[in-house]
């Protein structure tokens, strides 16, 4: 059973900026691996990752978290 539930978002317009910038970062870097999948000719997603995520990491600037203990 499918259940579908519409909802309105009311961000803040700091909320708003964020969620703004967030969602370009994310069609960037989709736009990057899509471009990459064309070059290779690759188009699997778990072999796709081998050829993009180090590269989408550089770019967003994502960093490693330290584990917690």
């Amino acid at each position: 059973m499918k259940l579908v539930v519409q909802v309105k978002l009311l961000p803040t317009p700091v909320q708003a900026s964020a969620l703004e910038a967030t969602l370009r970062a994310c069609n960037t870097a989709a736009s990057k691996v899509a471009a990459t999948a064309r070059t290779v000719g690759c188009y699997r997603n778990y072999d796709l990752r081998k050829h993009s995520y180090q590269a989408i990491k550089r770019i967003a600037g994502w960093v490693r978290r330290p584990r917690s203990m």
